[in-house]
Parts: structure tokens; C-alpha cells; sequence
């Protein structure tokens, strides 16, 4: 494996390691916050996880010294990159029947919430930068879906610190419930029309 292809393993070996402990976290602040956007958040994240181990998995197994043949690494990448399309998709659904489903009231301490976001709004540009250069030096497709992905990702963080943010300045208010909402619905639809659009390019 020459240097450029252990740059890109060691990225996405970075970005599997440092998304592990968000999942964690927000289950974990699950406990205290009852906030809808709080728990699309956390399924968002776990199902990214997700798609990010097998991405790492893909790319270790077609870039290795006996990498299968082309056609072969073909089949595998394509397979790879369906299946993080399918996992956003099916993360998009549930986050929107969360969504639908949710009471208002209280939403308890979304503190370990926002702090995950605005974290995770910094981690994600400082990805999608680099994914973004590797995918240009190399052209391999298992790093271009990682580079819309973390793009998109960026985005969706900042709409989720904002709609927490609110929650947490107006506690219990219409503004916070609404706010609250419409984080939820916009993470859910990033979710659907990310996972539709990469298993549409992999036909």
C-alpha cells in the first residue's frame, strides 16, 4: 500500500475513532434530556458510525497488498457505499417517526447534547476538507461518498447546536418546542436525501 493509500486508511481509521464516543454520549444524555432533535441526533450519529466502519472495512480490504481484482473492488466498494446509503435512509425514517411521535414538555439538561454538536460541527469541516482533498488525488468512491458526507454532516450540526441552543435559552416555551422540531425534521431529511442520492450513483 504506497503512502497516499495509508493517508486515507489513517483518516478513516481518525474518523471511525473520534465518531465512536458521540453515540455514547448522547445515549448517555438521554437519561437527562428528553429533547426529540436530542434523540434523532443520536441515531443519526450511530447509524453514521455504522456506515463509517464499513466504509474503513471496504477500504482496508480493496487497497491492501493482495487486493482483490478490479472488478472485484468495484463490486465491493459499490456494495459498501449502498450500504451507507441505505443506513442514512433507514436513520432518516426512524428520526422522522421519533419526530412525529414526540410530546412536549419538558426536555430535560440537552447540555452533553449541544456540546456533542458543536464539537462535531468542528471535527466535521476539518473532514470533509480532507476526505475532499484525498478524493480528488485519488478518485476512489468510497472517499468521495465520505467527503459529501462530512459536508453535509457540518451543516446538519450547526442546524442541531442551533435548535439545542434554543432549548436550552427557552426552556419549555412554543419556541424551543418548534425549534426543537424543525432541527429534528431538517436532520431526518439530510438523512433521507443523502442516503437516496448515494444509492442512486451506485446503479
Amino acid at each position: 500500500m504506497d503512502q497516499e493509500k495509508k493517508r486515507s486508511l489513517r483518516t478513516l481509521l481518525s474518523s471511525v475513532l473520534l465518531s465512536a464516543p458521540g453515540p455514547l454520549v448522547l445515549g448517555l444524555g438521554l437519561r437527562v434530556g428528553h429533547s426529540s432533535t436530542q434523540l434523532a441526533d443520536f441515531l443519526r450519529r450511530t447509524a453514521e458510525l455504522t456506515a463509517l466502519v464499513v466504509a474503513f472495512a471496504v477500504y482496508a480490504a480493496t487497497n491492501r497488498g493482495d487486493a482483490p481484482d478490479e472488478t472485484r473492488r468495484q463490486v465491493l466498494e459499490r456494495r459498501g457505499n449502498l450500504f451507507s446509503g441505505a443506513i442514512m435512509c433507514l436513520s432518516g425514517v426512524c428520526m422522522l417517526i421519533v419526530t412525529l411521535l414526540s410530546e412536549d414538555g419538558d426536555k430535560g439538561n440537552v447540555i452533553p447534547a449541544l456540546v456533542i454538536a458543536l464539537l462535531g460541527a468542528a471535527t466535521n469541516i476539518f473532514f470533509w476538507r480532507r476526505y475532499t482533498a484525498l478524493y480528488h488525488r485519488q478518485g476512489n468512491s468510497i472517499l468521495g461518498v465520505q467527503g459529501r458526507l462530512y459536508g453535509a454532516k457540518s451543516c446538519v450540526d450547526v442546524c442541531v447546536s442551533a435548535a439545542l441552543a434554543a432549548v436550552l435559552a427557552f426552556p419549555g416555551t412554543g419556541v424551543s418546542m418548534w425549534l426543537d422540531r424543525i432541527g429534528s425534521v431538517l436532520v431526518s431529511l439530510y438523512m433521507l436525501r443523502c442516503g437516496v442520492r448515494t444509492i442512486r450513483e451506485q446503479r
